[in-house]
């Protein structure tokens, strides 16, 4: 009974970061399993309004974490959501990118979903190896709202993160120090 351990409940470390861990796992197995052959050049329409709605609903989700943490919400759990969020805008980008190679001359050098994933971190951490490039106009497009997105949802929502996360280990310390002075 002594032993100073916290159980294991969902409000512990251990528990948010196995949730994040299966979540992410999730999304990326989903991302090589599930028929993805309905988007692309075949169905314009279809594949750009299921990429920017996706994009809108993960943008007002980080906006509203985003907020959370700004304001201090006290049963907000950003460091649970946000990663998550994040994640799945990774996916939808590089969704995005596989559908698009499938139209000739759109993305050259790209020829699987690992491929489309890889381009997108690629370019998300703006390293730019030059071995896939986004040559039709609609793969530039798709590019430059990665770009944009990134700077504007997934940058504001890291630094909402790392706030949140300095706040705890603050708290957590004065808490550590109160607790030893015995006040």
């Amino acid at each position: 009974m002594g032993s100073g351990r916290k159980p294991f409940t969902p409000r512990t470390p251990l528990w948010r970061w196995l949730v994040q861990t299966a979540g992410a796992t999730l999304m990326v197995v989903a991302y090589f399993l599930l028929p993805l052959d309905g988007l692309g050049p075949q169905r314009p329409a279809l594949s750009w309004t299921f990429f920017v709605l996706a994009l809108a609903l993960i943008a007002a989700l980080l906006l509203q974490q985003i907020v959370h943490v700004l304001l201090n919400h006290p049963h907000a759990r950003p460091g649970l959501v946000i990663p998550l969020l994040m994640c799945l805008a990774i996916l939808v980008f590089a969704t995005a990118y596989q559908a698009l190679a499938r139209h000739p001359g759109e993305m050259i050098g790209l020829s699987t979903r690992l491929d489309a994933l890889y381009f997108t971190l690629v370019t998300l951490a703006t390293i730019g190896y030059g071995d896939i490039t986004p040559h039709g106009q609609a793969a530039r497009l798709v590019a430059i709202l990665q770009i944009l997105y990134t700077f504007i949802f997934l940058t504001a929502a890291a630094t909402a993160l790392s706030h949140q996360l300095r706040t705890v280990f603050l708290h957590r310390g004065t808490d550590r120090r109160r607790h030893k002075s015995g006040t």
